[in-house]
């Protein structure tokens, strides 16, 4: 897993380093441009456009990026229309497909001047959305157009350039920074354990030697509900003899069994008083159930051992040929579907347990994250003193292991309080760590994005309170931060030079 990890970031690495090359080559022949940058959301899309600056009777190439803000990948089958709207004047053209993969190229020649907005319309399969862009401006004359173009341009000394060609082809996002509720996390590391009534001991019910007969009885093993699995002999042994005890119930369940039905004849006779006769079916039932059960349960002078739920095998507690007492545990089943997830806090967390909303948990393993909802779980129940000789205070998760979760290994907790308090707070995969310091990539366009300094707080296992650098509204890479650290390593370019596609 690590190599092909390995390798497909040097892939990326590849693609990065040679999008960049052909962008210099490119940028190289055609010299600097003073486009329009404009981005803009809706619920379901974002638009990135790259326009000619807007004058009155100038034709304006307008280079649309759309994509879907589920995955941020690009449209590929869809419609769209732009629309110009400056008072009451409304330029517009449709664009039945993209010109390439997420691309739309509009050409639209502005006849008013001023204040203007630009309406994108989408129709997708099964979707229909509209981003609006407002505050446009349109210029008389084609000077002023390129220098207030050039004067609004995004511009940072330590950008990196991220195409949205590149970001398409990979596992790519960005987040709004917001505000949220955000209060107390309690981390800790907890141990996963089998549910209780998700496990089965069994125990031998009479003494006697082990007999695998030739099967595998091993950790692991799958076995199913009422499976043979091995038996416990107790012929030729001298004391508790199982042979020997079934001889002796099976003949006191006949002798009890002759003697009721006489006395019951002879009760219709009124020969034998009806106490006599209450005593004697008294005998006969104790002598009948304990007849049945050795019947049921020993054959052939031997316990048979089955599996009382199916399931696998989680701990076997004998050996092949070793004697055995009643009574004592041989084999343990497990059926792995519902599992405790046991956290031990320190005391000073005591006071917050009653308020405790949820958790997550993080796999470090796996490198993967669970909420308490998707694992099905709920809080079973924590600690209301502590003991002597171990002062920390449980608190217990049962959960659906949906997941394959490993019982009697360890996991990540983070409990999360109910509170008022709030926090900007951003997803933990939008962190870089460098020497010590934390930086997330801060987007300037979709395209162009700034390396930032931040001071982070708490984390909750999913995402991370921010205590400054950024602000709300602004908005970061959530997802393939990395990815843009290798771009700007790779050698960013001069956001100034636009975008030649």
């Amino acid at each position: 897993m690590r190599i092909l990890k390995l390798v497909m970031v040097l892939f990326s690495i590849f693609i990065i380093a040679s999008c960049n090359n052909k962008q210099r080559e490119k940028i190289g022949e055609h010299g600097h441009t003073d486009n329009l940058q404009l981005t803009a959301y809706s619920e379901s899309f974002e638009v990135y456009a790259e326009a000619t600056p807007l004058s009155i009777g100038g034709e304006s190439e307008i280079l649309a990026h759309f994509s879907f803000l589920k995955n941020f990948k690009p449209i590929i089958d869809g419609k769209v229309t732009i629309r110009l709207i400056s008072g009451s004047s409304e330029i517009s053209q449709t664009l039945d497909k993209p010109t390439r993969k997420g691309i739309f190229l509009f050409k639209i020649t502005p006849k008013t001047e001023g204040e203007a907005k630009i309406i994108f319309d989408i129709e997708t399969p099964g979707l229909k959305s509209q981003i609006i862009l407002p505050n446009v401006k349109v210029f008389k004359d084609i000077h002023d157009a390129q220098h207030y173009a050039s004067s609004v341009v995004a511009t940072s000394s330590n950008g990196a350039i991220f195409t949205k060609e590149q970001s398409w082809k990979l596992d790519f996002a960005t987040e709004e920074v917001k505000i949220e509720p955000f209060g107390q996390v309690i981390s800790a590391t907890a141990q996963i354990l089998p549910s209780q009534g998700d496990q089965r001991i069994i125990i031998a019910k009479a003494s006697g030697v082990v007999n695998f007969s030739g099967q595998e009885i091993v950790v692991g093993k799958i076995v199913g509900a009422a499976q043979t699995l091995f038996a416990i002999e107790g012929k030729g042994m001298a004391d508790n003899n199982i042979t020997v005890r079934f001889s002796e119930v099976s003949a006191e369940y006949n002798r009890a069994k002759t003697d009721f039905e006489r006395k019951k004849e002879l009760a219709e006779d009124k020969i034998v008083s009806q106490n006599e006769l209450i005593k004697s079916q008294t005998d006969f039932i104790r002598a009948e159930a304990v007849y049945k059960n050795f019947k049921k349960n020993f054959s052939s002078g031997k316990q048979i051992i089955s599996s009382p739920i199916g399931g696998f095998v989680t701990q076997v507690l004998v050996q092949n040929g070793e004697y055995v007492e009643a009574g004592r545990p041989v084999l343990v089943v497990s059926q792995n579907k519902d599992l405790l997830i046991k956290a031990e806090l320190q005391p000073r967390y005591y006071h917050y347990l009653s308020s405790i909303k949820t958790a997550n948990f993080v796999n470090s393993n796996e490198g993967v994250q669970y909420t308490l909802e998707e694992l099905g779980g709920t809080i079973v129940s924590y600690g209301k003193s502590a003991e002597i000789n171990n002062p920390l205070i449980p608190v217990i998760f049962q959960v659906k292991n949906s997941v394959g979760l490993l019982p009697g290994g360890f996991i990540d907790v983070y409990i999360k309080t109910i509170t008022s308090n709030t926090a900007i707070t951003i997803d933990n995969d939008a962190i870089i760590e460098e020497m010590g310091n934390y930086f997330v990539y801060c987007q300037l366009t979709p395209e162009f994005f700034e390396k930032r300094l931040i001071h982070k707080g708490a984390t909750d296992g999913y995402r991370t309170e921010v205590i400054d650098g950024v602000k709300t509204g602004e908005r970061v890479v959530s997802k393939g931060a990395i990815l843009v650290k290798l771009a700007q390593a790779s050698g960013a370019l001069d956001a100034h030079s636009g975008h030649v596609h």
